[in-house]
């Protein structure tokens, strides 16, 4: 009954040996473990911190706008001295509508009144601002026409040959500076070009 008794006992030693052993590796394996860990946030304290991204930043210029300048047509252009006025009354001459043939010479008349404020002064031009020209020339006023007053003015006109149908020419009177004032005079004539007939045989 003793030696068994002493085995048992001894068994038992030898457990708790073993027991205390393993316990002491793996405190020993934890310890090491948190040395290490330690060790790398310390170091990691000690590191400098990685330097941030730098750019380069460009000011890209906005593009300039330059308003531009409109173009004034001499047909339409305020004239300096407002004064100065033009009223059309009616047509003397070809009204609008006139049938006539190519190469035919006539003379267009209006008559008109000075409406405004100021005479008309002898060296005032009468010319043309659009339509066809028809071979007529810049008239120039020679005599003074007081406010008020009525007069004639006319143009030697020519039908241009080579065209057919309605034809349109305007005009303008304007003071010495060239400024255009009052109404537009214009004509409309219908051009006719006759067909020139066959010969019949006898």
């Amino acid at each position: 009954m003793l030696p068994l008794l002493s085995m048992i006992a001894l068994a038992g030693l030898l457990s708790a040996c073993s027991i205390k052993d393993s316990t002491s590796a793996d405190t020993s394996e934890l310890n090491a473990i948190r040395t290490e860990a330690v060790s790398t946030y310390v170091s990691s304290l000690s590191e400098s911190p990685a330097p941030l991204p730098t750019g380069t930043f460009t000011l890209t210029s906005l593009p300039t706008f330059t308003p531009s300048t409109p173009v004034i047509s001499t047909s339409t252009r305020v004239p300096s001295n407002t004064c100065y006025d033009l009223l059309w009354l009616e047509d003397k001459t070809v009204p609008d509508g006139t049938i006539m043939k190519a190469n035919e010479k006539f003379t267009k008349t209006w008559l008109v009144q000075n409406n405004g404020g100021c005479a008309w002064a002898p060296g005032f031009t009468f010319s043309l601002v659009g339509g066809d020209p028809m071979r007529g020339q810049t008239v120039v006023l020679r005599d003074p026409i007081p406010v008020g007053a009525k007069r004639e003015l006319s143009v030697d006109l020519v039908v241009p040959s080579g065209v057919e149908g309605l034809l349109q020419s305007s005009w303008r009177l304007a003071d010495a500076n060239g400024d255009f004032f009052g109404d537009t005079l214009s004509m409309n004539i219908m051009v006719s070009n006759p067909t020139p007939s066959t010969p019949t045989t006898p």
